[in-house]
């Protein structure tokens, strides 16, 4: 088992009177990242029991809830606060509610649970964003942090491979992505657990909670994103592609994006008059799940695609670096009409910072486009490659 970044994160903000949310992807590892920190817990407990301090019953204090289970969901969902205070335990400390958004009304009744059980820390996991997060805003205003748990992440994955066994598994992190049940797999089971995923899981939600009754042109749909990955995207084209109207495009990019699936950049643009402005650009997730989709796991030096492969893997590998690092960015790509163009923009403190993601050997030095550099004051641009790539990501 890996160890998860950002636990530490989470821990820092057990016992201060918030819901804790964590949301992510089917399969991510949320169950066992919420286990782990309640069994962590009960551990403890158990130290100080052994140093001849009083403890109560360490079952009566911390408590696991699967919601995926009838029983659990009726007695989670009965909206009284003795009744939902008896079912939870009156000694209890910390309890996980794991894919809460099963859970009809999970908002209030999390509301009820923290108003009736004061010091009681709440872990609530969610594979649907849209679900959850819609029912728990208005109840638990200002009572909430929430966290995105991704596959697994370059930092995660340093804590057990060393920088040159690191380069080793790259090529394979390309190809099959890094959910936690595959990294350590043969390239048969990670190909099968990843068409499972694609073809199963990624709409499971979508179909179940919002009622999408073609889910064929969902499919098509996310085919053809895998195949425009690193380029410009246009919502009229696709719908002409799908034969569907423009809207069901943009309102499926939307669920698939909150279903942790995708994620969108916009183009910057600061009025400079040969800037693109309206454009974006749309990623994946996880690679590996990209390259189910179009049955792409063959070796990158057999593909015609690994420029923007590396992309996607170093731009979904930043996000997850600077979630871990706590550092909120604003995040774009950069072109202009005469096609000049930077990967990915961060704007930080004011500050601009472009990257250039390359995959094969540079003969020069790399140098950024002038129209940037001279438009933006103080704005730098750097390579990211093969040869720098843990630095940037680690």
């Amino acid at each position: 088992m890996f160890k998860r970044g950002i636990q530490e994160n989470i821990e820092h903000w057990l016992f201060k009177s918030k819901v804790i949310i964590i949301y992510g992807a089917r399969q991510v590892g949320k169950t066992t990242l919420s286990k782990e920190i309640l069994q962590k817990h009960v551990n403890l407990d158990e130290e100080a029991k052994a140093a001849g301090l009083s403890i109560t019953d360490k079952k009566a204090k911390y408590k696991y809830l699967n919601c995926d289970l009838i029983p659990v969901r009726k007695a989670l969902e009965i909206q009284d606060d003795e009744a939902l205070k008896n079912y939870i335990g009156a000694n209890t400390k910390l309890v996980v509610i794991d894919e809460a958004q099963r859970v009809e009304n999970i908002g209030l009744i999390l509301k009820i649970l923290v108003d009736t059980c004061p010091g009681i820390q709440v872990i609530a996991t969610g594979s649907s964003s849209f679900e959850l997060s819609n029912k728990i805003k208005e109840p638990l205003t200002g009572r909430v942090i929430q966290f995105m748990l991704y596959p697994l992440s370059l930092t995660d994955l340093s804590e057990a491979y060393d920088p040159y066994k690191l380069d080793i598994k790259l090529d394979n992190l390309l190809r099959f992505g890094s959910y936690p049940a595959i990294v350590d797999t043969s390239e048969e089971t990670a190909r099968t657990f990843l068409e499972s995923i694609a073809s199963n899981y990624l709409y499971k939600d979508i179909l179940e909670y919002e009622q999408v009754k073609n889910s064929k042109a969902l499919f098509n749909l996310l085919e053809l994103l895998a195949l425009q990955v690193g380029n410009e995207v246009s919502y009229q084209e696709l719908a002409n592609n799908l034969d569907i109207n423009v809207l069901t495009v943009k309102r499926y990019i939307d669920l698939l994006e909150k279903c942790f699936v995708i994620f969108t950049l916009h183009a910057l643009s600061r009025n400079k008059r040969k800037e693109i402005t309206k454009s974006v650009k749309i990623y994946f997730y996880d690679v590996g799940v990209r390259n189910a989709l179009i049955q792409g796991f063959n070796r990158l030096d057999m593909r015609t695609d690994t420029g923007a492969l590396w992309e996607n893997f170093c731009i979904v590998e930043r996000l997850k670096h600077n979630q871990l690092n706590k550092r909120l960015v604003n995040k774009y790509f950069w072109r202009t009409y005469d096609r000049k163009e930077i990967d990915y923009i961060e704007e930080h403190d004011g500050q601009l910072t472009g990257y250039e993601f390359k995959w094969g050997k540079e003969t020069r030095e790399y140098r950024p486009p002038g129209a940037f550099v001279d438009n933006y004051e103080n704005a730098t641009v750097k390579r990211i490659d093969r040869q720098n790539y843990q630095e940037f990501l680690i």
